[in-house]
């Protein structure tokens, strides 16, 4: 019985923070979305370039050292 005691005093705990969070608009969710997607595509851009100046010098150190 405890338990459920506290699970409701849990709940109503969190209920009264939600009241007090404030939620962004429609228009920011949407620029940071944008901003997160533009990072990603490049830094993914970047390892991909990254990626393939390193494997073509280890196939060039493979090739002549093999």
């Amino acid at each position: 019985m405890e338990r459920l005691r506290r699970l409701r005093q849990f709940l109503v705990e969190v209920w009264a923070e939600l009241k007090k969070t404030t939620w962004p608009a429609k228009q920011e969710v949407y620029g940071t979305t944008m901003v997160v997607i533009v990072t990603v595509v490049i830094c993914a851009s970047f390892l991909w370039v990254v990626d393939l100046i390193l494997n073509r010098a280890m196939e060039a150190i493979f090739r002549v050292g093999g």
